[in-house]
């Protein structure tokens, strides 16, 4: 590992754990590492294998990648041209995040008028919110059907098979947030 790699990894990992009020013995816990191993991490000294970066990584929850590269700016400006984008039939379906954040997904959803898109059912035990913002947005899920208006939210079991659709005469904008039911080890 560089110097300068190091060097950030030391101060990228220092400012992250502070930010979410750890000590190093908390986070190292967190890292199953021991907490002299943490601090020579933070020291800048440190040559860590893969599997400890990883370990750091997910204790942190932010990217491999973030731990080395130079320090963060206060913020970072994502132009929409950035965000992945699909179609799914004739819905477009927008992530939000620029980011991976584990065990979360959130996405903008434009459904064109009588424009349909089948949801697919996610790990078991996964938790679905839809909130509508423009137009109406109807859910089925599970047998059951609801009919949203802007501002209306509808929570429901993500791991059984769902559908949305627009009855409208305009185009309805929905937001999906997935929050994923953790994998066992």
């Amino acid at each position: 590992m560089s110097q300068d790699a190091a060097r950030n990894l030391g101060r990228n990992i220092s400012e992250l754990r502070q930010a979410r009020g750890l000590s190093q013995q908390q986070i190292a816990r967190l890292a199953d590492i021991p907490r002299a191993t943490w601090a020579n991490l933070e020291s800048g000294a440190a040559n860590p294998t893969l599997a400890v970066l990883v370990g750091v990584a997910q204790a942190l929850q932010v990217r491999l990648e973030e731990l080395i590269e130079p320090p963060r700016r206060s913020g970072r400006l994502y132009p929409v041209s950035a965000l992945p984008v699909r179609k799914r039939g004739d819905v477009t379906v927008r992530k939000l995040l620029p980011e991976t954040i584990a065990g979360l997904e959130i996405e903008r959803m434009e459904l064109p008028p009588g424009g349909a898109m089948s949801g697919i059912p996610h790990t078991p035990g996964t938790r679905e919110y839809l909130t509508c913002e423009r137009g109406q947005v109807e859910l089925s899920a599970g047998g059951e059907r609801w009919s949203l208006s802007p501002g209306d939210v509808v929570v429901f079991k993500g791991d059984q098979k769902h559908g949305y659709r627009n009855p409208g005469s305009a185009v309805a904008v929905a937001y999906s947030v997935v929050a994923f039911a953790p994998v066992a080890p």
